[in-house]
């Protein structure tokens, strides 16, 4: 069975590079005073796009415990 994940953004470590926005395929991120955050009524699929090209590591998935 797949583990459980969930994305974690650290807008302190956050840019407002919008690399991470313009490869989500769902369109579910979004630059708020140059911060990146989820949409409100997002439809994230934890593809992991965003985390592969961050370049400043401030979103990754994490493993959720069982």
């Amino acid at each position: 069975m797949l583990g459980m994940k969930k994305l974690v953004l650290d807008p302190s470590w956050c840019k407002g590079c919008g690399i991470c926005v313009a490869f989500c395929p769902k369109n579910a991120l979004e630059l708020v005073d140059e911060k990146v955050r989820l949409r409100q009524d997002n439809e994230c699929v934890l593809c992991g796009q965003c985390e592969l090209r961050c370049p400043d590591y401030a979103i990754w998935l994490e493993d959720l415990e069982e």
